[in-house]
């Protein structure tokens, strides 16, 4: 019998939830109740994912991510620049401004958070585009049916 892999994820995820939030959790009892979900004559390929997933389980968690004081800088400006008011010329400046100082904040950062502060400028790029170039007017009106 193949193994049901929608059931075991779903099985997985509850599993997960239940050994990081319920305090007195018997991880070896929730392994074994996902075990029970791996049929006998399931694939080698099958028996062996569902292997390493089950057994982490019981892996302690990644603690926090300890953000540096630039990352919490960058934040702020992100926050402000997503907040931006005005008329359209002033929201693209204010996000303009805001994209170059939280990259040149980007360059100043430890090699490992540069990615993470650099991608708060995403959101604020679309925000931008979407200012210069709207798909539907801003009116209120509902966005065209094709």
């Amino acid at each position: 019998m193949p193994l049901n892999v929608p059931e075991f994820n779903d099985a997985l995820y509850r599993a997960r939830d239940k050994v990081s939030n319920e305090d007195g959790t018997d991880v070896a009892t929730v392994q074994a109740e996902l075990r029970s979900l791996v049929p006998a004559d399931a694939s080698v390929h099958d028996r062996s994912w569902t292997d390493i997933l089950i057994n982490g389980l019981a892996d302690p968690p990644e603690p926090p991510t300890q953000w540096s004081e630039l990352y919490h800088q960058a934040s702020e400006i992100h926050a402000s620049a997503y907040r931006a008011a005005g008329s359209v010329e002033e929201q693209i400046a204010a996000l303009e401004k805001a994209r170059q100082t939280i990259w040149d904040i980007a360059d100043r950062a430890a090699k490992e958070e540069a990615p993470h502060i650099r991608a708060m400028t995403r959101v604020l790029e679309h925000l931008e585009d979407e200012l210069r170039d709207p798909t539907w007017p801003r009116d209120g009106s509902e966005p065209p049916t094709t």
